[in-house]
């Protein structure tokens, strides 16, 4: 990582015009529709019937102006490493003795994911707890995702992203910090201890640091599972085989991609939404009834109005490094919080990292802050507890 002369730190606010949302509701109005294919069930894709009637809440009920003024109720700036424009919501802790935690988002979500647990994180006595829990927390948007977007150049790894939130870090100050992720955060969170293990304190987890268990799995390994590992290497082996294709489309065509999410908002909205409901738990529930619809609707206007939904595509796999390759363990604690969706098996995420701390729950899926945010608060303060 090359570290650029200029690092100054602005002070940031979304100020999304009138015209933009005017333009955005026009072509929310001039939506053509695909005719449902037979059955309109998920098996196929996003129901249109949904869509439509998620669509029409976008555009008649959902208030942007509602969510922008939340946004910028929290400090937010930019700055700029290995010459990337950095968005970053940067909110201190009434306790000036809090520890400083880094939380990452994945895809595709965003900031938005974490909005809910910053008043419990940096102040804890006012929602309940107690001051010894305190953070003061950093939350970046990822290179080429919504408001850090978009890239600037290819090259953008795990790795390097986990270097420049080490130099985030530093030049906000911070000596001593913890990071927390889940998804792509998950394994970016490891990378900073990576890049500074003399200065992270921790890492916190949602679904685990990885690696994920071997694909395709010999028998003679596959024998030595519990049934709880085989569970998990069984849904790894559907997702392969059913799910994979909106990964072999980011990975090798993201331009191509980028043209359908950058002029159709519905185009982004079924792009996201088909996530949201394969990786929420229950699986088979609507994803509406399990994380908020505004909240949902808030984290596709992040793509949409940045234009970024290629640029995050790109981001977030084709410049991923190549399965196989085993990474460094940094020595620094680890924690996994694996919920009743994720695939994470505690034996194939310690050849890469030194677990210290590992619970599996029967609840809860992909979007941890957004679906369960009080269990996961809960478990980022037992594990910093005896860290800071």
């Amino acid at each position: 990582m090359t570290t650029t002369s200029d690092t100054t730190i602005t002070p940031f606010r979304l100020e999304i015009t009138d015209a933009e949302l005017a333009d955005l509701h026009a072509r929310l109005d001039a939506t053509r529709w695909p005719a449902p294919l037979p059955g309109d069930g998920w098996d196929t894709g996003v129901p249109t019937g949904w869509l439509r009637d998620l669509a029409r809440y976008w555009r008649h009920e959902y208030d942007w102006r509602v969510a922008e003024r939340e946004l910028n109720s929290y400090p937010q700036f930019t700055t700029e490493i290995d010459g990337q424009t950095i968005h970053f919501l940067h909110v201190r802790s009434p306790h000036d003795d809090a520890l400083p935690l880094v939380l990452t988002h994945g895809w595709p979500g965003s900031i938005v994911e974490f909005l809910d647990l910053i008043g419990p994180l940096t102040d804890p006595v006012a929602h309940g707890g107690d001051a010894a829990d305190a953070f003061h927390v950093v939350i970046p948007s990822l290179p080429g995702y919504g408001l850090s977007g978009p890239l600037n150049e290819p090259g953008w790894t795990m790795e390097r992203i986990g270097a420049a939130w080490a130099e985030l870090m530093s030049r906000l100050g911070y000596e001593r910090y913890g990071t927390q992720g889940g998804d792509m955060g998950g394994t970016v969170s490891p990378a900073v201890a990576r890049v500074a293990p003399d200065r992270v304190v921790g890492v916190h987890t949602n679904g685990g640091p990885g690696p994920i268990a071997p694909f395709p799995m010999p028998d003679d390994e596959r024998a030595t599972l519990t049934d709880l590992e085989k569970d998990r290497v069984a849904r790894i082996e559907a997702f392969m085989q059913e799910e994979f294709g909106y990964i072999a489309i980011q990975s090798t065509r993201p331009q191509t991609l980028a043209y359908g999410l950058v002029d159709s908002p519905v185009a982004q909205l079924a792009w996201i939404m088909d996530k949201f409901r394969e990786w929420t738990h229950p699986r088979e529930a609507d994803p509406l009834t399990v994380v908020d619809r505004d909240r949902l609707l808030t984290n596709v206007m992040l793509y949409w109005l940045t234009g970024t939904g290629g640029s995050a595509a790109y981001a977030g796999y084709a410049q991923a490094p190549a399965w196989g390759v085993t990474k460094e363990i940094s020595g620094v604690p680890t924690a996994a919080l694996v919920f009743a969706h994720d695939v994470a098996i505690r034996r194939y995420a310690e050849t890469e990292n030194r677990i210290t701390r590992w619970n599996d729950v029967d609840r809860g899926g992909h979007f941890a802050a957004l679906e369960e945010p009080e269990l996961l608060l809960a478990d980022v303060r037992e594990f910093f507890r005896d860290l800071r």
